[in-house]
C-alpha cells in the first residue's frame, strides 16, 4: 500500500457508495482492484462472498483471480470472480434450471444461421461473409433490445432480416437452447419481473466491482445497476479514450453520464502512466484530445523522456516492409528478443504482404488474429476459375462458377456432362443469335487470357470481360458499397505483379499455403516471435517496440468511418494503439496502396501539428 500513488490509494480504500475510476494506460488498474477487494475484506471486514469481481473475458477474469490470490497469500476465496456472461448464466441456472448443454455451441450456430438463410431463399456467393454479418447484426439487435418491428436491417433487405432473425430464433427456442445474447436478455427480464429473486442476488452481492467498464453496452449496464440497488456499492474502473467496442454496443456515453446516473459518486482519476516514455505518452494524448466526447484528463508518466515518436511515408507498402525487416534484423543483432515487438495495422487483411516477407526473411512471428488467406477468397476463386479455364480446364464445376459473372444469362439445364463442349452449347441456342454471341464472346475471351501475364489477365478479366461491373451489382444486392469487393481485386493484382507466368504464381500459392500452416502449427511453439495483431486485439498488451503500418486515410479511420462519433472510436483505437509502446514507436504511412494514392491519416497530422 505504500507505493501507491495518491490517486491509486483514494481507489484502494473506498469503501461504500459509487466511484468512478478512471484508469489511462497502464496506469495500474489490475493492482487497484484486487487491492481494493483486499482492503474490503481485511480492513472494511467485509464478507468475501459478499463481493463480485466482473470482467469481459474467461482469461481476465482468472488473471485477475490469480493476482488476487498472490496478494492476500490465500489458497481459497469466496470473492466470485467471473464474466458478465458466467455471473448471468448463474443466475438463470438458479432461476430456470439451465445447463452448460443449453447454451448454443458455435457449430449449432452456423447450422442454424445456414438453415435459416436458405429458406429465405438468397442467392449469395459469399454465404460466411453473410452468416458473419448477419450473425453480428442478429447479437446487436438482441443487446439494444430494439424494436424488430421498426427495426432497419443493415446487412440485407430489412424484410428478409427479420424473416431469418425469427427463424434462428424459433430454431434455439424448439432445441431449448440459449446465446450469449439471450443469457443478457432473460437475466434483465428476470429480475425485472422478479423483485423476490433480485432481492437475494442484491442480499448477496453487496460490493460489485467492474474492470474495462468503458467497454459495457446498455443491457449489462442496467442488469448491474439493478444488482447494485439499493446501497449502490459500485465500483467501475475504465478508461474512456480506450472505448473501442462500438460495434458490440459498447458506448463511452455510458461511462460519461455515470455521473448523472449516480450523483453521488466520487471520481479518481489515475494519471500516471507506468508504461510508456514520456514521449510516447505525450505524443498519444495530443491525438486523443482532439475528441470532444470524453472526460479532459492529463496522462503523465514515470519513465523517462525516451525516444520521439518516429513517423515515416514509404513510396509503398514493400518499401515500408522492407523497412520494418530491416529495423527488426538491426535490433536482434545488438541483443534484442523478437518477442519484445509488435506490428499493428486496423484490419486483418492489412499485413498479408507483410507475412509473405516475413516468410521469405526467415523472421518468426505470431498472429493475435486470424490472416485471412487472401488466395480463399470467393472473388479470387472466380479470378482463379477463368484463369484454370483458359489454360484449358472444361471442368462442369469450373464453368458453373463463372458462366453468369458477369450475367451471360447462360441457362444450367444445358449443362449435364461433366466436361464442357463449346460446340454442344453453340447447338443448344442456334436458334437464339444473341446467346451464340455471349457464349462465343466467352469463348475467346478466355483463349486471349492465356495469352497473357497474370498482372494483365486480371486487368483483362475487370475491365474487358466485366467481371468489376458484376461486382457492383452485387455489391447493390448485398447492401455493401462496390469498394469492399474491388479492393479485393486492388490487392490480388498487386500480388500478381512479380510473376511472369501463371505457373509462377500458382507455385508460389502452394508454398504460401504451406507455410502459413506451419505458421499456424508453431504458434505457441516459438515464443521468441515478433507479434502481429489488429489494434483492437492489441488491446491490455505491451511491447517494447511497436509499429503501427499504414497509418492512411480509409485505413485508420477506416473508410466507413462517416459520422463524428465512428472518427472519435477510430482515434481512441488509434490511441489504444500508440498506448502499447513502452519504448520505441514508429507510425509507417504509404503514398500509395495497391498502385492507387493513400492519404496520411488525420491522426498523424494531429501528432504531428504544432501546438
Amino acid at each position: 500500500m505504500n507505493q501507491l500513488s495518491k490517486a491509486q490509494h483514494r481507489a484502494v480504500t473506498h469503501k461504500d457508495g459509487p466511484m468512478l475510476v478512471l484508469a489511462g494506460p497502464g496506469s495500474g488498474k489490475t493492482l487497484v482492484i484486487t487491492l481494493r477487494t483486499r482492503h474490503l475484506i481485511e480492513v472494511c471486514h467485509v464478507n468475501p462472498s459478499e463481493i463480485l469481481v466482473i470482467t469481459f473475458t474467461k482469461a481476465a477474469a482468472k488473471e485477475m483471480k490469480e493476482r488476487f490470490l498472490r496478494e492476500t497469500k490465500s489458497s481459497g476465496t469466496a470473492v466470485s470472480f467471473g464474466t458478465f456472461h458466467a455471473v448471468f448464466f448463474q443466475i438463470l441456472k438458479l432461476a430456470y434450471g439451465y445447463k452448460a448443454e443449453n447454451i448454443l455451441r458455435e457449430e449449432q450456430k452456423i447450422q442454424f444461421l445456414r438453415n435459416s438463410i436458405r429458406k429465405a431463399n438468397l442467392e449469395l456467393d459469399d454465404e460466411a461473409e453473410f452468416m458473419s454479418d448477419i450473425a453480428a447484426e442478429i447479437s446487436r439487435v438482441k443487446n439494444e433490445r430494439a424494436n424488430l418491428d421498426t427495426y432497419k436491417s443493415a446487412t440485407c433487405n430489412t424484410a428478409i432480416f427479420k424473416k431469418i432473425y425469427q427463424d434462428f430464433d424459433n430454431q434455439m427456442q424448439r432445441s431449448n437452447l440459449i446465446d450469449f445474447d439471450d443469457m443478457l436478455v432473460y437475466c434483465y427480464e428476470l429480475i425485472k419481473e422478479r423483485p423476490d429473486i433480485l432481492g437475494a442476488w442484491q442480499r448477496k452481492y453487496k460490493y460489485i466491482l467492474v474492470d474495462e467498464f468503458q467497454d459495457i453496452n446498455q443491457l449489462q449496464y442496467d442488469i448491474v445497476r439493478m444488482l447494485a440497488a439499493p446501497e449502490d456499492n459500485l465500483f467501475i474502473v475504465g478508461d474512456d479514450d480506450q472505448s473501442i467496442y462500438r460495434f458490440r454496443g459498447a458506448k463511452p456515453q455510458i461511462m460519461l453520464n455515470f455521473e448523472k446516473d449516480y450523483p453521488k459518486a466520487e471520481r479518481v482519476v489515475l494519471d500516471m502512466n507506468f508504461r510508456s516514455t514520456a514521449a510516447i505518452v505525450k505524443g498519444a494524448g495530443k491525438v486523443i484530445a482532439h475528441n470532444q466526447d470524453r472526460f479532459p484528463k492529463e496522462i503523465h508518466a514515470s519513465q523517462g523522456e525516451g525516444f520521439g515518436i518516429l513517423t515515416h511515408e514509404f513510396a509503398d507498402q514493400e518499401e515500408e516492409n522492407t523497412c520494418i525487416i530491416e529495423k527488426i534484423k538491426a535490433y536482434v543483432e545488438k541483443g534484442g528478443s523478437y518477442s519484445n515487438i509488435a506490428v499493428l495495422f486496423r484490419t486483418n487483411t492489412q499485413p498479408r504482404q507483410l507475412v509473405e516477407q516475413l516468410m521469405s526473411a526467415g523472421i518468426p512471428f505470431r498472429m493475435r488474429d486470424n490472416l485471412p488467406n487472401i488466395y480463399d477468397h470467393w472473388i479470387v476463386k472466380d479470378i482463379f476459375t477463368y484463369i484454370r479455364m483458359a489454360m484449358g480446364s472444361r471442368k462442369r464445376s469450373d464453368f458453373l462458377q463463372i458462366m453468369n459473372r458477369p450475367k451471360r444469362y447462360i441457362s444450367r439445364e444445358y449443362l449435364e456432362e461433366e466436361e464442357i463442349s463449346w460446340e454442344v452449347l453453340l447447338s443448344y441456342y442456334e436458334d437464339k443469335e444473341w446467346m451464340c454471341e455471349r457464349v462465343e464472346k466467352f469463348c475467346s475471351d478466355l483463349k486471349m487470357l492465356a495469352r497473357l501475364s497474370p498482372y494483365g489477365a486480371l486487368h483483362y478479366i475487370r475491365n474487358v470481360i466485366g467481371y468489376e461491373e458484376y461486382l457492383r451489382d452485387y455489391a447493390e444486392y448485398r447492401n455493401r458499397k462496390p469498394e469492399e469487393f474491388l479492393e479485393v481485386l486492388d490487392e490480388l493484382q498487386a500480388l500478381s505483379k512479380g510473376f511472369q507466368t501463371f505457373f509462377d504464381w500458382s507455385d508460389h500459392i502452394v508454398r504460401y499455403k504451406k507455410e502459413l500452416a506451419r505458421q499456424a502449427k508453431e504458434q505457441g511453439e516459438n515464443k521468441n516471435s515478433i507479434t502481429l495483431s489488429t489494434m483492437h486485439s492489441s488491446k491490455g498488451l505491451e511491447y517494447r517496440i511497436v509499429f503501427l503500418i499504414e497509418a492512411n486515410e480509409k485505413i485508420t479511420p477506416h473508410k466507413r468511418a462517416f459520422l463524428e462519433e465512428d472518427i472519435e472510436e477510430e482515434r481512441r483505437l488509434f490511441y489504444v494503439a500508440m498506448t502499447r509502446a513502452k519504448e520505441l514507436l514508429y507510425i509507417f504511412s504509404v503514398k500509395k496502396l495497391y498502385n492507387k494514392r493513400a492519404e496520411r491519416s488525420r491522426f498523424v497530422e494531429e501528432l504531428l501539428e504544432e501546438k
